[in-house]
C-alpha cells in the first residue's frame, strides 16, 4: 500500500491547525481538498484516522499514520538540503522534556547543536514518566522520559540519572516539623507537587515513614517557582542536586535518603544526520550534568 505524500501532509496539517479550514489555509487549497485527501487515507488504510470535533483530535489509528507523516516529512527535508545544499532550510525538532531538566541541563546541551544545522527547537514540557505519550502520539521525534522501553520505532538510551532531595526552608521545620520529620508530623504538614501527576513527594514519604499518609499539598507547576515556593516555606518537596548544589541554605528531611531519577533518551529510528547530531548533543550534555 502506497500512500501519497501529499494526503499524509494534509493530515499533519489538520491536526496541527486544528481545523480542516485552517489547514486548507496553511497549505493552500480548498477546505474541499482538504476534506478529500482526508477521506481518501483514511479509505486507503481502512480506518477513521480524525475526529471530527473541534479542534479535531487523530484517532489512535491517526497517531500511527501521523507518526509517519511527520517522519516522511523530516525525511523529505533533509533529502531537499542534501540536493540543494545553497538553498538548505531550517528543520524543526520537537521534543519533550520534563521541567527539571529544561530548566537545568537541557538548554545547554541544546546550544552544542552545530549552526550549520539551522535547527528550531519545539520543546515540549511533561512530567518524565508520562512524556513517551508523545512520542506514541506522533507529536515529538524524540524524548527525555523515565521509561527504559523503546516505543514502537524508537531507539532508546540512558542518559543518567537525576538526583533529589528532599528540602524545607528553616522557618518552615520551626513550625511543622519541630521534632523533626516524624510520620505525625508529616501527616499534616503541607506539601508541594509540581501538578496531579507528580509522585516524587508521595514516593519519598511512603520510603520514609512506611505510612501512606495524605498530607495536605499545594500544586505548583514550574520549576522555578516550585523551587521559590520551597525556599520560602510554602511546603517541603523534593529539588533537584542541580538546583540546590551543596549549600543550598535549607533543611533536609533525610540526608540518607536522595532519590535518583533515571532519565532515558528516546528517539525515533531513522537514518537522520540532524537527529544523530542532536542525540550527540544530549548525550554529552547529560554526561556532565547527569549521576
Amino acid at each position: 500500500m502506497d500512500l501519497d505524500l501529499a494526503s499524509l501532509r494534509t493530515f499533519a496539517a489538520v491536526i496541527d491547525e486544528g481545523t480542516f479550514d485552517a489547514a486548507a489555509r496553511v497549505l493552500h487549497i480548498t477546505p474541499s481538498a482538504v476534506s478529500q485527501r482526508i477521506k481518501a487515507l483514511e479509505q486507503q488504510v481502512g480506518r477513521v484516522l480524525v475526529q471530527r470535533a473541534k479542534p479535531v483530535r487523530a484517532t489512535e489509528s491517526g497517531h500511527v499514520v501521523l507518526t509517519l507523516a511527520r517522519r516522511m516529512a523530516h525525511l523529505e527535508r533533509e533529502a531537499m538540503s542534501s540536493l540543494n545544499p545553497d538553498e538548505a532550510t531550517t528543520s524543526t525538532l520537537s521534543l519533550v522534556v520534563n521541567a527539571d531538566s529544561l530548566s537545568t541541563w537541557m538548554i545547554p546541551a541544546l546550544a552544542r547543536l552545530a549552526p550549520e544545522h539551522r535547527a528550531l527547537f519545539d520543546l515540549h514540557r511533561e512530567d518524565e514518566f508520562h512524556s513517551t505519550t508523545l512520542l506514541k502520539e506522533g507529536t515529538v521525534m524524540a524524548a527525555v522520559t523515565s521509561v527504559p522501553e523503546a516505543v514502537q520505532g524508537c531507539t532508546v538510551e540512558k542518559l543518567g540519572s537525576m538526583r533529589y532531595r528532599a528540602l524545607c526552608s528553616r522557618d518552615y521545620a520551626e513550625r511543622w516539623l519541630p521534632d523533626g520529620p516524624t510520620p505525625d508530623a508529616l501527616a499534616v504538614a503541607p506539601m508541594l507537587d509540581f501538578d496531579r501527576k507528580d509522585e516524587l513527594q508521595a514516593r519519598f514519604l511512603r520510603g520514609f515513614t512506611r505510612r501512606r499518609l495524605q498530607p495536605p499539598r499545594h500544586f505548583v507547576p514550574g520549576s522555578s517557582a516550585f523551587s521559590d515556593a520551597v525556599r520560602h516555606g510554602l511546603g517541603w518537596g523534593l529539588l533537584p542536586e542541580l538546583h540546590t548544589g551543596d549549600d543550598h541554605g535549607l533543611v533536609e528531611l533525610d540526608p540518607s535518603r536522595p532519590i535518583d531519577v533515571p532519565l532515558y533518551w528516546q528517539r525515533w529510528k531513522l537514518d537522520s544526520p540532524i537527529l544523530a547530531a542532536l542525540t550527540t548533543a544530549v548525550r554529552d550534555g547529560a554526561r556532565e550534568a547527569l549521576r
